[in-house]
């Protein structure tokens, strides 16, 4: 891969906040303590919101110079952090850093989500240029990011980043199978356990249980889902 370990939430927010401030604001990069943890606990642009403390913030800092993705620039008045990930995560694009950044900070999207909420980072002209740096991101044994299935309800397909642990979890949300589990031997055992059997009450009101969950994460995410295009609308 193409970082040594899945990240955490703050290290990705962090990570997310530097590649951000690196093209949005260059004369005040690289950053202070203070000035990233503002970056990163913004009230707009950020999904989810965060209210990082100054000790959790130093602590993420300490792992990811450990692993060599920020280094610390020692000053004339206070030390400041930069991120290295266009050489560690092979980012050879203006665009491909841009798209990386607001799917660091803001999870999930869509092409065109992306490409209005990177105008800032990088100009891309159409929707076809982001969707170029998503694949090329995608490709190879150092993927970074993954398109997502498109669920009922949505008019385009999702991508995610695959830096840090929430993705995981988002690939559940949005129904991404996981990998099936290797055959039985072809045994007796397996032809035994493959026979259909008499299904008792009980076990057919635990299957009527485990489908109505179902249908209700699957309406909570649809429902994650409208109320991350309503915060775009109103400009967070």
């Amino acid at each position: 891969m193409a970082y040594t370990r899945s990240l955490d939430a703050v290290e990705v927010r962090i990570l997310g906040a530097l590649m951000e401030k690196e093209r949005a604001t260059p004369d005040l990069y690289p950053l202070t303590v203070a000035a990233l943890l503002q970056a990163s606990n913004q009230k707009t642009r950020r999904d989810p919101v965060s209210d990082y403390s100054e000790t959790v913030g130093v602590s993420a800092l300490d792992r990811l110079r450990a692993d060599a993705l920020v280094f610390r620039v020692h000053g004339s008045r206070s030390e400041r952090y930069e991120h290295c990930l266009d050489r560690r995560w092979h980012l050879d694009t203006s665009g491909s850093a841009a798209v990386i950044a607001m799917l660091l900070l803001r999870g999930a999207q869509t092409v065109a989500e992306l490409r209005a909420r990177t105008a800032r980072l990088h100009p891309f002209a159409t929707a076809g240029e982001v969707e170029a740096a998503l694949e090329r991101l995608a490709a190879g044994p150092d993927a970074l990011t993954r398109e997502l299935p498109r669920q009922p309800g949505q008019r385009e397909n999702r991508w995610i980043h695959l830096a840090g642990t929430e993705a995981v979890e988002r690939d559940l949300l949005a129904g991404v199978h996981l990998p099936h589990l290797p055959q039985l031997p072809d045994t007796g055992e397996r032809r035994l356990a493959s026979a259909p059997r008499a299904e008792s009450p009980a076990h057919a009101a635990g299957g009527e249980v485990s489908e109505r969950l179902a249908r209700l994460e699957a309406a909570v995410a649809e429902l994650a889902a409208a109320l991350s295009e309503l915060r775009s609308r109103f400009g967070e």
